[in-house]
């Protein structure tokens, strides 16, 4: 009886999964495979793609301008995944010790929930040079106006800024019900032995919500790796290329000069990075083990 159970349990499980693998295979497996064939082929849009081998992989190799925006992706991944998850953090601990609001909650979801394209918009014409508010600031406390998205040093920074502000109450809630996962004696156990907030964070805190932050940051890299909306609305990979990463890299050579299969060479080569780092920073947070166990 037990065994029969437990088989139509597995036939209900995969009746309910049958519609998330169909999903998967048409809008994610399908595609993976048709892009890692296009990788091999001359393939413009414009005609009959040919097998060419590795010739797509060998060209990356040797391509300066490739290697210059998988650059400018990792700098803006260190800024981005840096500002993003020391704040929320902050944020995180700070609703945690202090306060359980649930307005204040949904108040930090409200960027997230907010489009990129839309919040791109609205930070290019904050920060634009002439007309932005945030340079009217600026100039009324004498420091004058800054060229944020169009000074090659402040462009990268800025991007990173504005994806940070979008994304950090997201972030921090998934922090804070981690942090909700903690057993409050160990809190109450450390404070009776004199240990201050610094020192619970430090020693409590931070070991015990290591299983969440390695999903977090997991979910940040791969992220960041994909910006392309937030620079395609505001920058578009200038000035000067700044800030051009390795999404907009593959978009310009998929849609703007239709070399479809060495912009799948490329998104290949992306994919690869991506699970390899993936891979490394779960092995190195240790992710599968909790303390609390």
């Amino acid at each position: 009886m037990s065994s029969t159970r437990r088989r139509d349990d597995r036939r209900a499980a995969w009746w309910f999964l049958a519609p998330v693998l169909a999903g998967f295979t048409v809008f994610y497996g399908y595609p993976a495979i048709r892009g890692a064939w296009y990788s091999v082929t001359d393939y413009t849009m414009l005609g009959t793609p040919a097998f060419v081998g590795a010739d797509n992989y060998d060209r990356l190799v040797h391509d300066s301008q490739f290697w210059r925006s998988l650059l400018v992706t990792l700098w803006y991944v260190v800024l981005n995944i840096g500002s993003q998850t020391v704040l929320a953090l902050l944020v995180a601990a700070l609703m945690h010790r202090l306060t359980r609001s649930v307005v204040l909650r949904a108040t930090l979801l409200l960027p997230w929930l907010v489009p990129n394209v839309t919040v791109g918009l609205l930070w290019m014409w904050l920060l634009d040079t002439n007309l932005g508010f945030v340079n009217h600031l600026l100039t009324a406390l004498g420091v004058g106006p800054v060229g944020f998205l169009t000074d090659a040093a402040l462009a990268l920074p800025s991007i990173a800024a504005i994806n940070t502000w979008a994304y950090t109450g997201y972030t921090a809630l998934l922090l804070y019900a981690g942090m909700l996962q903690i057993p409050q004696y160990l809190y109450e156990s450390a404070a009776i032995d004199g240990a201050g907030e610094w020192r619970m964070f430090r020693a409590i805190t931070l070991p015990l919500l290591r299983p969440v932050l390695a999903l977090v940051l997991v979910v940040s890299l791969i992220g960041s790796f994909q910006i392309f909306d937030t620079i395609a609305v505001t920058t578009q990979g200038d000035p000067a290329g700044a800030t051009r990463v390795l999404y907009y890299f593959i978009y310009q050579q998929a849609f703007s000069y239709f070399q479809m299969g060495y912009a799948s060479a490329a998104a290949v080569f992306l994919a690869l990075i991506l699970g390899a780092l993936t891979a490394v920073q779960m092995r190195l947070l240790r992710a599968s083990r909790s303390d609390l166990a």
